[in-house]
């Protein structure tokens, strides 16, 4: 009977939904989230830039303020996800915390895209004061969405679809944020021109949204019980077996390395403003992104049935750094010529979050057969700490080479300052993409058992 329990989660309760409906659920939950990370991401530096009239030496504590709070906030999360792995109530381990994090996250977010129109220190001061509990909100938003995939679906098939539709389903959302958002603040700004209380607007509507989608969470998934679920784990033994998992750690470094996959998402907006004079050429360019992002996350699991994820990983960062390089070299004098780079740097990104989320899926298996506990949270938190991670030093670098450059609102654009936007967006994610490739030569399932070494479960206790 406990058998059946740990693989099917229907067979404990008949109302359980079936797996189709807990994968559409599941994909419309991703989507309506990673619809506001999108929209942060990709708009919040234009925003400070263009409409909250930031100066470069605004920008510079930006970057510092950004780089901080997801450092803090990354460190955070492997907290955050040992206390969902220390928590029993009656909806399981996960699916509380999907509850009570989604309006926090969608208020914090609105917050965030309206600055008061007050004197700069004080300006500064209410960004990092919300965008640092943005980060911790978002972090008791993000961890249980991706445990609960690896938890609902326990089939390996099955779990690399879902995880490909959630990737896939995400760059639709970043690619319906990045050609519809602006469209949206210059409609609700009630005039000819786009005003920033016009995408405070636009940015509230999409947060709301975004977490009323995210609850299908909550409501139409269910747990998978597994034997340790039923026993209080102690933070020796979650954090023991997390250190005890090198694949899962190979995939966390390489993860880290490629931060540079991200720089595009968190420059690109700006320099095509810097290149083309032009806010909405980077519609040509998000598209190209999300392109390449979708046309990949949904062939992954095909490929991932021909070739191991390790394999993968290792061949994609190797050609992201190849695509990088002929972005730089062919410039951006014609931006289709561009484009092409920008959708093949797409299919890269695409491979490697897929098989990202599912290697980690694959470490949290081996290391349940290898130890007997098994720490979803604490395991997908270092999806989440990776990727805040990522985010934070390609913010620090693009920020860093904005200021190098000299660009702020109003300055001279010339020929040295575009190429050195260039060579942050090009050469770089380049150099970071093969560092990337090294650590997945060492990931490697199925070591010894250690499950003696562990210390005996903690009498369960109710909370």
């Amino acid at each position: 009977m406990t058998d059946t329990l740990a693989t099917d989660p229907s067979a404990a309760d008949p109302r359980t939904p079936s797996p189709r409906a807990q994968t559409f659920a599941i994909v419309t939950a991703g989507f309506g989230q990673n619809l506001i990370l999108t929209t942060v991401t990709t708009f919040i530096t234009v925003y400070l830039l263009q409409y909250a009239q930031f100066s470069t030496g605004a920008i510079a504590v930006v970057t510092g303020i950004i780089t901080i709070s997801k450092i803090i906030d990354a460190i955070s999360d492997p907290l955050v996800g040992s206390l969902i792995d220390r928590t029993q109530t009656r909806w399981g381990k996960l699916r509380p915390f999907v509850l009570f994090s989604a309006a926090p996250v969608a208020v914090f977010t609105a917050l965030l895209f309206a600055v008061p129109a007050v004197d700069q220190t004080a300006q500064l001061v209410f960004f990092g004061v919300v965008f640092f509990a943005w980060g911790i909100a978002y972090t008791f938003c993000d961890v249980p969405l991706w445990g609960l995939i690896g938890s609902a679906f326990s089939e390996p098939g099955r779990r690399n679809r879902v995880v490909s539709l959630v990737r896939a389903f995400g760059a639709i959302s970043l690619g319906l944020a990045t050609l519809g958002l602006p469209q949206l603040a210059r409609l609700l700004s009630f005039g000819d021109e786009t005003t920033s209380e016009g995408w405070t607007r636009s940015v509230a509507l999409v947060a709301f949204v975004g977490m009323g989608l995210y609850l299908l969470a909550f409501f139409r998934v269910r747990e998978r019980e597994s034997t340790a679920a039923r026993e209080r784990l102690s933070f020796r033994q979650l954090f023991g077996t997390l250190f005890r998992n090198t694949p899962l750690l190979m995939v966390l470094l390489g993860s880290i390395l490629g931060f540079g996959r991200f720089i595009v998402q968190a420059g690109g907006a700006v320099f095509v403003v810097i290149a083309y004079s032009d806010e909405g050429a980077f519609t040509l360019v998000g598209a190209g992104i999300i392109i390449g992002l979708v046309a990949s996350s949904f062939a992954t699991p095909a490929l991932l049935r021909r070739w191991s994820g390790r394999s993968l990983m290792i061949w994609s960062s190797v050609f992201g750094a190849v695509v990088y390089v002929g972005m730089y070299f062919a410039g951006f004098a014609n931006i289709y010529a561009l484009l092409v780079f920008i959708t093949l740097s797409g299919l890269s990104l695409g491979v490697f979050s897929v098989c990202q989320a599912t290697m980690i899926a694959d470490s949290v298996d081996d290391i349940e057969e290898r130890t007997g506990v098994r720490n979803d949270g604490i395991s997908f938190a270092t999806l989440t700490f990776s990727a805040k991670i990522m985010n934070a030093l390609a913010v620090l670098v693009f920020g860093t080479v904005i200021v190098i450059a000299g660009y702020q609102d109003g300055v001279e654009v010339t020929p040295a300052l575009q190429n050195t936007i260039f060579i942050g967006i090009t050469l770089v994610p380049a150099v970071s993409c093969l560092l990337s490739a090294i650590p997945f030569f060492f990931y490697r399932l199925g070591g010894p058992r250690t499950s003696a070494e562990l210390p005996p479960l903690a009498p369960k206790t109710a909370i």
